[in-house]
């Protein structure tokens, strides 16, 4: 049985992060086991915008994704040290994260981690296919002053 491991954000979910996990998954063939490691709130303000759902909560909702057998938040400083743990076959990149596939499969080698790294190139495109989009739609929609009240407290 192959690990294969997938890392994001995961913010706000939407069916390009089900994609990307199935086709994570798929890498490793029959019987693959998906670990998946969700950025901590510190490496998402650092590297895209403030998060708009919390590690702990993000880390719990990717636990219930169908594709998913293990997930686990990073570490925040080094984030090799989780890959060292979890020791997997195959690291996906999704299609939007932007590695450097030689670099890292460098720094890998350096720590002597044997895992191959692989590129998912398809996309699931939809109207809402980036957590950006769905931010984005929802601040320009025009919400009736009550629809607060509706809303479970």
């Amino acid at each position: 049985m192959k690990t294969v491991m997938a890392t994001g954000t995961f913010d706000i979910i939407h069916p390009g992060h089900g994609f990307y996990l199935e086709e994570a998954k798929k890498l490793g063939g029959k019987d693959a086991k998906l670990v998946v490691v969700i950025a901590r709130d510190s490496t998402v303000r650092a590297k895209k915008r403030i998060p708009v759902v919390g590690e702990k909560q993000r880390l719990e909702v990717v636990k219930m994704l169908k594709p998913v057998d293990e997930a686990y938040l990073g570490y925040q400083r080094d984030m090799f040290r989780i890959v060292k743990w979890i020791n997997p076959d195959i690291i996906a990149i999704g299609p939007d994260q932007k590695f450097d596939i030689f670099k890292l499969k460098e720094d890998l080698k350096k720590r002597n981690i044997n895992a191959d790294v692989i590129k998912i190139t398809k996309y699931k495109d939809s109207p809402l296919d980036s957590t950006c989009k769905i931010i984005n739609k929802i601040k320009n929609m025009a919400f009736d002053e009550k629809i607060s009240e509706k809303c479970m407290k």
